[in-house]
Formats: structure tokens, sequence, C-alpha cells
């Protein structure tokens, strides 16, 4: 995609250079005014406010409910954000012309650690350092003219709004899916605080990607998300207009395996305690477990250490206090050097019943499974080269359905299917037929059952952070932990707070007035929470606060989510694949149930813009001052030329090579444009022109082609806004059509007969182009006469008729190299294409007389005349 949309923009610069150096201005004699945008930019963003343009009518009658990712407010709009929200400003003035009631919201994502690490670093309130931020980059929306429903708008860090993020945290407790639990849990070491595990990107804080993230052991909150894992992976099945790639990396994320659970006695002589226990591991191969001959538990299981003898626990203390340095990628990495220590205790494999070593080693991950396996070092690579490293038996149970597997010979693990051998009652039993046989004998045995397995963990939501929504729960000495009650929400966030440093403990405990409360229970002191939730909580259910912001009594109406869900258009980034666009699928499906949506899923379809990088490839930022404003840009050329170049430049999901050499193409088209439009508004026939009809068989040549081209700006319009919003190749037919009539007037004059032709091409690209370019096209459609805002027209339709070609372009090769071109009719039959091919001067010389060995049609594509 990257490089077609690079492509098409090489192609139409060139196209535009090309035409300016044949051909003078047209029709010379209209004199034109320059295009000067601030002119009338600002008129009409007054227009469109007095208008109740952008305004939500309710109820809807006919709904289209477009969002963009709201906004972290860190400084001004950056150009991602511009082309972000550009896109969706396309789609929802269209929607209005097309006659839909809109719903395009927009809001701040506002609480975070960007804002308390500013705090700290300019000694300011983050709630200051905030607020300032979402002033300016307002102002820069409004300055572009979007079509947001500004009474709609939300800031998460108000009150009013994390009044109902609380809220939403009381209804997933009282469905048992929020909940408290001691684990070992990602730690920033920089911010100081804890991570779900969709913030650990490659090892490192998402934050900061150069830093290591580190495990502790911490009591903290949970959602249980993993209780919707089933359903949130049957349900991307109808997420048919979403990226593939999307959809794909959730799958994955979600991981469903299915297998085993199976129990491993571990008795009171195997142990260093003297006492009888027990482990229990997951496997997805039940079948190899006759030829398991090692358990491995993670360093973070729970039994680790109880399982260690006294000769062994101090070299196994000293194994696991290294593992919680390493991050679960690095500890996944199937190329590194297995290591591990044995712990002095033995398992009995329940099949065999023979004692086998319990090993610890970090690649056992304790959030998978049990966070204990089974080693069986014949069938897993990695059990394979555990075994190989510390010299553990290998025990074939699995014979492939070619050649044998001979333990002392093997280089490498089996881990396909075929036949089972050494496994008694099962020897002979086709594998993975005896898969689903081994679970139930084992079930028989009560040593084993069916399960499914997910990668996916619950979602730790706890922040040792000041700059977050409080969570509404209370600690009472008598009563335990006890909810706030619903009527004594909000639980505000206090503003004296003396220091955000962070310590690894939340600056809240250090804040009498708000630490300290009374039980809503037993009316005896009890303390608050001290840790705010992770704002990616906040961004879960914004969709749903839009429906319905000033309510004051609950988070929304389910009369205003019945009207409006689901999303029609939901555009932001990939990065939040397994982020952000997972949390808030969960959270609908939670509502759902509770009855308050009557959907399950949010958004119909999701549309991820590329990134903006500068002409090197480079990634804009302040660090590396390749920075381009966007106040910089409507300074120079107004909103609708920078906003026309980011739609150009590439389609919507591909990367943008930001450039001034690209802004100067575009630039050009824009006036030229200006010119056309004005020119032709100005000739004395215009007005006479209104209402006319246009056929298109009587025009000329040069005029039907220009009237074509018109009537596919218009259909490629449409299609890029309701199928895959790839603007540049609707752009490039407004750049054409330009050429095309400029080269009519270029020739000697727009004829009488020709001349309604390009004035209707002129009244209805006036009204193509205003959702693209939305001041250019309201100063046009009032200048060719249109009635009230172009916004409240109807958008234009296709012409059929106008779209048939009088003629093609038919390539002619000889011997599969292009030598000429033909025009013929598009209906030519392969007879005629091949007497127009051997008839053309340039083959003929080329035969010189000879006859063709033969020639090869394609209908109206190619001739090729072999030789």
């Amino acid at each position: 995609m990257f490089v077609s949309g690079i492509t098409v923009w090489r192609i139409t610069v060139w196209r535009i250079t090309k035409a300016e150096h044949y051909n003078p201005p047209l029709m010379t004699k209209a004199a034109t005014e320059p295009y000067r945008p601030h002119d009338f930019e600002s008129r009409w963003q007054a227009f469109w406010q007095r208008e109740g343009l952008d305004h939500t009518p309710e109820p809807p009658r006919r709904k289209q409910y477009l969002m963009e990712m709201f906004a972290y407010p860190s400084g001004d709009i950056h150009m991602g954000h511009f082309r972000n929200y550009t896109m969706g400003d396309v789609v929802a003035r269209f929607a209005r012309m097309r006659g839909f009631d809109v719903l395009h919201p927009f809001g701040w994502d506002a609480f975070g650690l960007p804002a308390e690490n500013a705090a700290i670093k300019h000694g300011i309130h983050p709630a200051e350092w905030t607020a300032k931020n979402i002033e300016v980059s307002r102002a820069t929306l409004r300055r572009m003219g979007l079509s947001y429903d500004w009474d709609r708008e939300v800031v998460t860090c108000r009150a009013d709004y994390y009044k109902f993020t609380q809220w939403m945290f009381l209804l997933l407790h009282e469905r048992g899916l929020a909940y408290r639990a001691r684990a070992a849990v990602n730690w920033c070491p920089v911010d100081q605080t804890v991570l779900a595990n969709e913030h650990v990107v490659n090892g490192c804080c998402w934050r900061h990607p150069d830093v290591p993230v580190e495990k502790r052991e911490l009591e903290q909150w949970f959602f249980r998300i993993t209780a919707y894992a089933e359903r949130l992976l049957a349900d991307l099945d109808k997420l048919d207009q979403w990226p593939e790639s999307t959809v794909k990396m959730q799958r994955n994320w979600l991981g469903r395996s299915e297998g085993a659970e199976i129990d491993f006695a571990v008795p009171a002589w195997a142990t260093a305690s003297g006492h009888g226990e027990g482990l229990t591991v997951f496997t997805t191969r039940p079948d190899t477990l006759w030829g398991a001959t090692f358990l491995t538990i993670a360093p973070e299981h729970p039994k680790t250490l109880e399982l260690a003898s006294e000769d062994r626990r101090a070299e196994v203390e000293a194994y696991v206090a290294k593992a919680r340095k390493k991050s679960d990628i690095e500890r996944s990495d199937l190329t590194r050097q297995k290591d591990g220590v044995f712990t002095g205790a033995y398992a009995i494999n329940p099949v065999t019943h023979d004692p086998i070593p319990i090993w610890v080693a970090d690649y056992v991950l304790g959030g998978y499974g049990t966070g204990a396996i089974m080693g069986v070092p014949a069938h897993d690579q990695r059990d394979f080269e555990f075994a190989r490293t510390y010299d553990l038996p290998l025990k074939v149970v699995v014979q492939p359905p070619e050649g044998t597997l001979d333990p002392e010979t093997m280089t490498e693990a089996y881990p396909g299917f075929g036949t089972m051998v050494s496994s008694p009652p099962f020897d002979g039993t086709p594998a993975p037929d005896g898969i689903a046989e081994v679970i139930a004998w084992l079930a028989k045995q009560r040593v084993g059952r069916r399960k499914v397995q997910f990668r996916l963990r619950d979602w730790l939501i706890s922040r040792q952070r000041y700059w977050g929504c409080p969570i509404p729960m209370i600690h009472c000495p008598a009563c335990g932990i006890v909810p706030v009650p619903r009527e004594q929400l909000p639980v505000e966030l206090p503003e004296n707070v003396e220091s955000f440093i962070p310590t690894g403990r939340s600056p809240l405990e250090d804040v009498a007035e708000f630490i300290e409360t009374t039980c809503p229970k037993c009316s005896g002191p009890a303390r608050r929470d001290p840790d705010t939730m992770d704002t990616f909580v906040d961004s879960s259910w914004y969709h749903l606060r839009y429906l319905d912001p000033h309510n004051e009594r609950e988070p929304f109406a389910p009369e205003r989510a019945a009207e409006w869900l689901p999303i029609d258009l939901y555009i932001g980034g990939d990065e939040h694949a397994t982020g952000h666009l997972l949390y808030f699928r969960f959270f609908t499906k939670v509502l759902f149930d509770a009855g308050w949506v009557a959907v399950d899923e949010p958004a119909t379809r999701l549309v991820h813009q590329g990134m903006v990088a500068d002409s090197k490839g480079e990634i804009m930022s302040k660090n590396k001052g390749n920075v381009v404003a966007p106040g910089e840009l409507f300074d120079r050329d107004g909103v609708d030329v920078p906003r026309l170049a980011m739609l150009f430049f590439a389609p919507s999901d591909a990367e943008i090579l930001w450039s001034d050499g690209g802004i100067e193409g575009v630039r050009r088209f824009v006036h030229r444009f200006w010119e056309t439009m004005l020119s032709t508004i100005a000739d004395p026939r215009f007005a006479a022109s209104a209402g006319a009809t246009v056929d298109a068989a009587v025009l000329s040549s040069g005029a039907r082609e220009a009237w074509r081209l018109a009537h596919r700006a218009i259909e490629r319009t449409t299609q890029s806004i309701e199928r895959d919003l790839a603007f540049n190749t609707a752009i490039a037919l407004f750049m054409e059509w330009v050429n095309a009539a400029r080269r009519v007037g270029d020739a000697g004059d727009w004829s009488d007969a020709d001349y309604p032709s390009l004035a209707a091409s002129a009244r209805l690209l006036a009204a193509t182009i205003a959702p693209l370019a939305p001041h250019l096209g309201e100063e046009l459609w009032q200048r060719t006469g249109g009635e009230g805002s172009v916004f409240r027209s109807p958008f234009p339709a296709v012409d059929a008729a106008a779209l048939r070609k009088e003629t093609v372009e038919v390539p002619v090769q000889v011997n599969g190299k292009l030598r000429s071109r033909v025009y013929l009719a598009p209906d030519a039959s392969k007879d005629e294409m091949e007497q127009a091919a051997l008839a053309d001067e340039k083959v003929r010389e080329i035969l010189a007389g000879q006859a063709p060995r033969r020639v090869v049609v394609v209908p109206g594509r190619l001739v090729n005349v072999v030789m």
C-alpha cells in the first residue's frame, strides 16, 4: 500500500508540472482573483457554528456514529493527530451530505503519567499542565474547522467524567470482575508503578522503550478479563470490517490452547518439608505423558521455595532472584540457552509411576497455564535442549509415520504426530487421535481433565501514582474491603499533594484528608485505597459517555445507547490492538451482560491510519528536530492545502513521508483548481447554463473527456469514503479534470455546445470536493449559486453514461516489447483490435512485410504481435 500510494503521488505531481509546462492559463480573458484561503476560512467556520451544522440530532432517524481515538493532551496537536482527525472529518461531512444524522464527538484522554512527570519536571500541578495543553490543542482543532459536536466534549480527568469511571469499577466489582490479589507484577523502575501485561513491549515499559521491566510481588487490583476470553476470541469472527492484522494480533494475544491439566503427586519422602505436595501441569500434548522424565516449574511458582531441599535452597533462591530481573520476552526467547536449577524434590509420573526430578527454570512462565510443565524432551524442543544441558533422560513415546526415533542419536525433538508407543494401554494409537482418548482415560483415573487455556492474563489496573482516577474502595479493619456507595461518588482526587515524585507507593497515602475516612458499613475509622486506575480504564468506555455527556445520574441513558450503537467507523492507531481495542471490547460485553447496551461489540468498522514521518522516513519527534507543526502550515497555506496534501500523500493505512516538495504539488493543484473554477463561473454563459441537461454523446472529444473525469472524481470520492479511505486516488482525478478542462480551453475556447458540461462540472465538483477541502468547497458552492451550506445539500450522483469512454488506449507489443498504442472503442472485437495493431505504422515498419507467426489479443487490454 505504501509503495502504491507514493507512486500515485509522484505520477500526479509530474502530470501537474508537465501540464503547466505546455499549457498556458485557462481562458486568460476572464480575470480571476488569487486563492486567498485566509479571506474566507474563518468566515465559513463561524457560519457552520451559527447554523449548528455539527450539532447531533436527537433522536437520530438514520444514524452514523463516527469516532477517532481521542487525544492525550501532551502539547499541541501534531501531524499524526492532523491526519487521523482529517480522515474522520471527511467521512462525517460526506455522511451528512448523504442524509445521515451524524454523531461525531471529541474528547481528551487526560489522566496519565506524562502529565505527572511533566509536573515533576516543571514544578506545576498536573491538572494545570493538562488544562493548558487541552486549551492549546482545542484551539488548533477549532482552527482546522473539524466538524465535531463540541457540546459533547469529554475530559477524563474531570470529576463529572471519572465519577462514572468509578461507577464502572463498582459495576465490575458487583459482578465479580474486579478483585484484589497478591501476584508477581510488571514493575517500571522509572515511573515506579506497575504495568499491565499489555503495556510491556519487548520486555520494556511501553513509555520507556529502553527500560527493562522488573517483577515484584504486590497486592493489586485486577479486572477479570479472562472470564470473557472465550467470547472475546469467538466474536472476532464478527469483526469482518476490522483490519485482519488487528484481528490476528488479538487472536494471538488471547492465545487459546486446548489440552489437559494433569496432577503429579509429590510424595512426602521427596520434599524437604516431609509433607506430601502436589503439582498440576497444563499440556496440549497429553499423549506424550509417558515420555515425561522431569517437571519444570516457574521461578515465581508459589511452591518453588517450598519444594527446595535444604542443600539446594540457597541455589534455588539465587536463581529465583536472578529470574525476577528478566522480562517475559527474554525468558521466552527460543534461541537462548536454557538453564535451571534442580530443587532436590521429585514428583511421580501418574502413568508410569516413576519418580522424576523437579527443576526450576525461567523458560517456564508463572502467568501461563499452571506455572509448571512436564518435561518431554523427545517431543518438545525446549525440553530437549534443557535435557541435553543437564543430562536428563529422553524417552520416545510417539514414532513418526516414517522412520524410527532413537533417543540415543536424536539431535532435536520430534514434536509431530504419529503412532503412540511405550504408552500402555495406548500403544499403536494414532496421534493426534489419541489426545482425546488419553484425556478421557486420565479423567477416569482421576489424575487429569480436559482444559482450555488462554494466554490472556487478568488486567492489572492498580497504579502507584497520583494523576489518575481514584479506586472507589475502602479498607476497614473490621469489615475488610468495602466499596464506596454509588451515591458518594465521585471520590475526588485531592489537589493538595506535596510531591509527585515516584517512590513506589502512591502519593495519595500521604494526604490525610483523602486517605482517612469512615467505613460505609460500620461507620468506624477506615482508609481509602491509595492507588489510582490504569488510564486505559478511562478510555474503555468513553465512546459511551459521548452518547449522554451531561447526564449527572448515570454514565449514559440506555435509550441513547440503543439509538447510536454500535460505532459505525472508528479510526485510530494499530499500536492499540492488544490494549485499548481489547479493553473497550471487554467493557462493552460487560455492559451488554448487565443490560446497559444492546450490542456486545462496540465498533462495526475499524481503520488504522498510517504514521507520518519526515522525508527521510524518520518518525517526527521534538528530540530529532523534525517536527512540522500544523499551525505553521495553516499560517502559510490555510487549512485545506495541508489537509488535501495529507489525504493525497498515501492511502489512509500507509505511512506518509511528509515533505515540502509534496505539499508544493498540492498547493499548485489547489491554485489551478481555484483558477479553473472561477474562470468557469466568470463566463457570462455560466448563469444561463443552470439546470441545463448535459448529453455526453454530443460533446466534442475533449469536453467529453473532461465531463467523464468530473464523474470519475465523484465516483472515486464516494468509493474512497465508503470503502477504503484511499483519498489519494480521488484527489488525483480532480487534478486530471483540471488538466482536461484547461486543455479544451487552451485549444481555443469552450464552444456553446460544450460549455454547459463545464458549468455543470464546476457545480458538481464544488460539492464533491467539499468533504475533502471543506472551506474551499463551501466557498465554491456559494459562488456557483448553491443555496445554504454545501453540507446540507445532497452529495452529487454519478452519471453512468458520462463514465463511458469513447475510446480506450490499447498497448501494442511486438515480441513482448511495447512498440505503440492504438485507440479503439471499449467494446472493440478481437479481430478489430488485431487489424488496428497490424495497421499501425510503427508495427508495420518492424514487420517489414513479414507475416506475424501469431497475434495474441487480450480484449480491451493488449495486443502482442509475435514474429
